[in-house]
């Protein structure tokens, strides 16, 4: 066995786990190159923490690995999300760390704007078990701003919409957060601008809105799936300052209509939504100061006439205090003799209360009596309890040699019993058990070697055919000609500048190996004196090249 194994070795070239999985690799690389694959993401979790995503695609029969570097994440016009139906365009190529294969995503799509509307019914249902879309969370607008912050693209149509109806309606001062409204990056710019108005402290250098207006032009769904992120309806929805969603037109309709506090049909209707008409306001105030001029006029009137009228149905001074006078006086009367009554009740009291000399000593003797009588009572029981406890203590003293005497008789009959069970034929039985067991065993160690040995021998065939294959064998180069060129001490000679004149080099063929003496520099220069040719001497190759044997 050992000498088949050896014979093995020296028939077949050994290579590592490294250079196998590269060919590989190259293998999987060179036939496939980029392909699309279409499939359900499944296992992803997120951006690693190094901005590369990994995660799976499959079908109903097959799970092919993928991840997207970070570079391309930033790219993407979505993010994944768990179970979406998506078309990866990539290379396909292995990891030598796991031995698996996967796609390296280049361009990720949803599979069809179905697939799309399906992601945002996923996440409409999903934000709204969570409560973001509740009418109970939704604040009131403002009657009057002061400053409207202005969430849209600078360039575009909108911001000139919204800024001409509110100067027509009330002019007030505007911020603009200038953001792309489409796009890979629209969410989350635009979630950065809701999240900085809201940052922005109330007596800053930019004042603080008092509503925001988060407005873009109608557009397909493609182009208004930035307005449908997530994190864009979470901070419409946590801000503190309510939020007028006006994108698209009247029956477009994107996540942050939902998490807004009013939704507008189009930029210009949110502008009216915003501010209230300036004229209105002041012909409805002077309304309401010439209605309040004339209230205040017939309420002080009337309340003259009725002062006037209670004026006279007041009675004069002496009328109102005649009565409690009266009782003042009268009590004044009484309060003498009163307080005589009373010094007379107080000093017979006290004098039925006076103390003795001889009350004292009564009490101080019937105190006395009474704690003999507990002395004796406590010193009765004391003698009583100590016999109790003395009678039980001799009893359990002439019960104690009979209890240890049946004790030690119990223990010697369970000895007795146990010594007499014990055989020798049980133990015989129990060696010859282990005998055979052991011999079980040693015949299971040697079928496991032979296993083992026809295994490696299999793996071993199976390797030796792989590098026949793949044509990366040393004996498969050497079939087609090429030599290798060994200097004196063993080593390869890789450049003709290594050589030296005059060195002996051995030349390794596939069928054997030759020795020649090299007769020229490595600029290709003849040298002096040449010596002979023997017969491994080559001829001068083409391109000047000086000959070295």
């Amino acid at each position: 066995m050992s000498d088949m194994v050896s014979e093995s070795r020296s028939n077949a070239a050994e290579y590592t786990v490294s250079e196998i999985s590269g060919a590989l690799k190259r293998t999987v690389e060179d036939v496939f190159g980029h392909v699309r694959v279409r499939g359900e993401i499944s296992g992803y979790r997120g951006p690693h923490s190094s901005g590369h995503a990994y995660f799976a695609l499959k079908d109903d029969r097959a799970r092919l690995e993928a991840v997207i570097w970070k570079g391309v994440m930033g790219r993407l016009k979505f993010r994944p999300e768990e179970g979406m139906e998506v078309i990866a365009t990539g290379k396909l190529t292995t990891y030598p760390g796991s031995s698996k294969y996967q796609i390296v995503i280049d361009n990720l799509e949803p599979a069809g704007a179905g697939a799309l509307m399906a992601l945002l019914e996923e996440r409409k249902r999903r934000l709204s078990a969570e409560g973001i879309f509740d009418p109970a969370r939704k604040q009131l607008l403002p009657y009057m701003p002061r400053v409207i912050g202005v969430v849209t693209s600078p360039t575009g149509a909108v911001i000139r919409d919204i800024l001409h109806r509110i100067a027509d309606r009330f002019p007030l001062h505007v911020v603009l957060w200038p953001v792309r409204v489409q796009g890979e990056t629209a969410g989350a710019e635009v979630t950065a601008a809701v999240n900085g108005f809201n940052a922005l402290p109330a007596d800053g250098a930019i004042p603080r809105p008092d509503v925001v207006i988060v407005a873009r032009g109608g557009g397909s769904l493609e182009d208004l799936w930035g307005f449908n992120d997530e994190g864009l309806a979470r901070a419409v929805a946590a801000s503190d300052i309510p939020v007028i969603s006006a994108v698209g037109h009247e029956t477009d309709w994107t996540l942050i209509d939902l998490a807004a506090d009013v939704r507008a049909p189009t930029p210009t209707g949110a502008a009216e939504i915003a501010v209230p008409v300036k004229a209105e306001l002041e012909a409805t105030l002077a309304s309401l100061a010439a209605r309040l001029r004339a209230c205040v006029s017939r309420g002080l009137d009337r309340r003259r006439q009725a002062a006037r009228s209670a004026a006279r149905a007041i009675p004069s001074p002496d009328q109102l205090l005649a009565v409690p006078r009266r009782r003042f006086d009268e009590a004044t009367g009484r309060l003498g003799r009163a307080l005589s009554v009373a010094v007379e009740r107080k000093r017979a009291r006290f004098d039925q209360a006076r103390l003795s000399p001889a009350t004292l000593s009564r009490r101080i003797e019937e105190s006395r009596r009474l704690t003999d009588r507990d002395l004796l009572r406590a010193q009765a029981a004391l003698r009583a309890i100590a016999g109790a406890r003395r009678a039980e203590f001799r009893r359990a003293s002439e019960q104690l040699p009979k209890c240890v005497r049946a004790a030690l008789a119990r223990k010697r009959h369970l000895f007795e019993s146990a010594q007499a069970r014990i055989s020798l034929r049980p133990l015989q039985r129990a060696g010859q058990t282990a005998r055979e067991r052991l011999a079980h065993a040693g015949r299971r160690h040697e079928q496991a070697i032979a296993a083992a040995l026809d295994r490696a021998r299999a793996r071993l065939t199976q390797a030796d055919r792989l590098l026949s294959t793949l044509k990366l064998s040393e004996q498969a180069i050497l079939e087609r000609g090429y030599a290798l060129v060994l200097d004196g001490a063993g080593e390869l000679v890789r450049r003709a500048a290594d050589v030296r004149t005059g060195e002996v080099l051995e030349l390794r063929f596939a069928d054997g190996a030759a020795h020649a003496l090299a007769t020229g520099d490595s600029a290709g220069r003849p040298a002096a004196k040449p010596a002979a040719k023997t017969k491994a001497t080559a001829s001068k190759p083409p391109g000047g090249q000086g000959s070295l044997f």
